[in-house]
């Protein structure tokens, strides 16, 4: 019986740990989701109630890799210095590039998402961008847990 008791405890932990750290994770993604869409709306749409569209009205994937880059590095140093403050790796150089190339891929994906919008499906409404750049925001994000989970900040 204390084997089973044991495990579950075991097991309790492992989740409540995991809990813990998607909750950090997910802190970090809002306050990043914040960055990459405010700035996206900025650039494409310009400031809401003056006259006029952004400054990157006519280039929407462009404004998109721009705003999740500039959310990538913040994103970065939270993860870095909270999320996985006891997982970070002692080469912050080679961490931070595996970093780069999870957020590369997770760019793709956002950037992907609009692509698609725009371009295959002729839509360009605010509402039909931001759809499409929350859709693959969640897609991103799905796949940004996992990777640096897996491959950048990796127990010591």
């Amino acid at each position: 019986m204390s084997l089973l008791i044991s495990v579950t405890l075991r097991a309790r932990d492992a989740i409540k740990g995991t809990w813990r750290e998607a909750a950090k994770f997910g802190v970090i993604g809002a306050l990043a989701f914040v960055v990459d869409n405010g700035g996206y709306n900025l650039l494409v749409f310009g400031v809401p109630g003056a006259p006029g569209s952004g400054p990157m009205n006519t280039f929407p994937v462009q404004a998109s890799v721009l705003a999740t880059s500039a959310a990538t590095l913040f994103s970065w140093v939270g993860n870095r210095y909270w999320t996985y403050r006891l997982r970070r790796r002692e080469k912050v150089t080679h961490e931070l590039v595996l970093f780069f190339v999870a957020n590369g891929v997770g760019l793709v994906i956002t950037a992907g998402t609009v692509f698609a919008s725009r371009h295959l499906l002729g839509l360009d409404s605010p509402l039909s961008d931001n759809t499409a750049r929350i859709t693959g925001w969640v897609l991103a994000t799905l796949f940004r847990f996992y990777a640096y989970r897996r491959y950048v900040f990796v127990a010591p």
